[in-house]
């Protein structure tokens, strides 16, 4: 029994450091995010490697159930009401960022000399936002306002839009001979099954659930229930080749759309949600390679340059486009850099397509991914700050 008091140790070490993260960053106006990541860093591979085997083993199901729960509690921010006030604003901003961003990133690396098909490959993968974090610093803010609940939707639907685009930049790069493979199964038929299975599970799930959920009694069997449907959700989706944070989102909106007492449900998600995020943001930092940044090169300065130029411009015209504040048009593009494992999830697949480039992109991917974890969410947490003030001030 002795084997398992190291790993016991660390786990109660590392949700004092939650706690710890938690009030510094109330103090220090620091996203909190970034503080579990920075200490994840440090202890993790690329600092003092001191945390043991037996809990970054638990990176994944760690991860699963945390984005998982995110993803449902982004789903509670589509509900009908939601929608009506802010879904003109949540679509057109959302598609305009990632089309924007797509076609920065992919313009400018071409034109910096890149090869077209890596180039494309790129623009796709800065498509993908980090819906944890950016949730997460929404939460830690306190704020609860039009462009918050925006913002929330935005960041909801932005990885779906993002899978599709990494899906048909796949498809046109097989059609026009950059990928071979073709007696493999279309991107493009990968991306509906994924898509389309992935809501309609969320569907499956969700409905009966919104009829269930809080109608035995409050307190411990709800948060049961709640604990329940995301286990499932996860594990159903994974079996079946499914994304798990749309199926997640698709069980959340559902539940807000048509269960009772749907806001005691997702508080109890919240109860048992930041524990998850603790561990999960801290094995996420431990897991990173700083130096992967370096050995992309200027490549992966480049990178990370245009996508943050496609996301501000990106989201300033989304917000033109949806005739959104224009308070708030300037600030949609830089609240959502955080990113995080779908960019990833995307470069794994991508160097397995394009091996020519494989190292290459899976150095960038990770590299930049680290950065824009440390950085994003503090530029987010900066913009929540300005719209708070602006909004007081109105």
């Amino acid at each position: 029994m002795q084997n398992l008091a190291t790993p016991l140790i660390v786990m109660g070490i590392l949700f004092f450091v939650g706690l710890a993260a938690d009030r510094i960053g109330r103090k220090l106006r620091l996203p909190r995010v970034t503080l579990l990541l920075g200490f994840g860093l440090v202890v993790g591979q690329a600092g003092f490697d001191l945390l043991p085997d037996a809990i970054t083993d638990l990176y994944q199901v760690v991860a699963i159930v945390a984005l998982s729960a995110v993803a449902v509690l982004l789903g509670s921010s589509l509900s009908i009401n939601n929608l009506r006030g802010h879904g003109r604003i949540v679509i057109i901003v959302s598609l305009c960022v990632v089309l924007v961003t797509q076609a920065v990133v992919t313009i400018g690396l071409w034109g910096f000399g890149l090869p077209l098909a890596l180039a494309m490959v790129l623009g796709a993968l800065a498509t993908a936002t980090d819906p944890a974090a950016t949730y997460d610093v929404i939460d830690q803010s306190g704020q609860d306002n039009s462009f918050t609940k925006r913002l929330k939707g935005i960041v909801a639907i932005d990885d779906a839009w993002g899978l599709l685009a990494f899906s048909l930049t796949m498809l046109a790069l097989r059609l026009f001979g950059d990928i071979g493979g073709a007696g493999e199964e279309s991107p493009l038929t990968a991306a509906a099954y994924e898509l389309g299975g992935s809501i309609a599970l969320g569907v499956a799930i969700g409905w009966p659930g919104a009829f269930l959920i809080g109608r035995f009694s409050d307190g411990e069997p709800l948060r049961i229930e709640a604990l329940g449907l995301i286990f499932l959700t996860a594990g159903l989706s994974l079996m079946l080749g499914l994304s798990y944070l749309i199926a997640g989102m698709t069980v959340g909106a559902v539940i807000v759309n048509h269960a009772r007492h749907h806001s005691r449900a997702f508080d109890e998600v919240r109860s048992f949600e930041w524990p998850f995020l603790i561990v999960f943001f801290v094995l996420a930092g431990a897991s990173l390679d700083a130096s992967a940044l370096i050995l992309a090169g200027g490549a992966g300065f480049g990178y990370a340059l245009f996508r943050i130029l496609g996301r501000l411009l990106g989201g300033w015209v989304g917000g033109l486009a949806a005739q959104a504040p224009a308070q708030e048009s300037r600030h949609y593009g830089a609240a959502m850099l955080p990113q995080a494992g779908v960019a990833i999830g995307m470069a794994l697949a991508a160097s397995e397509q394009l091996p020519a480039y494989g190292d290459l992109i899976t150095a960038l991917a990770i590299g930049t991914t680290a950065g824009f974890e440390l950085i994003g969410p503090v530029v987010t947490a900066y913009v929540l700050s300005r719209q708070g003030k602006a909004n007081k001030s109105n």
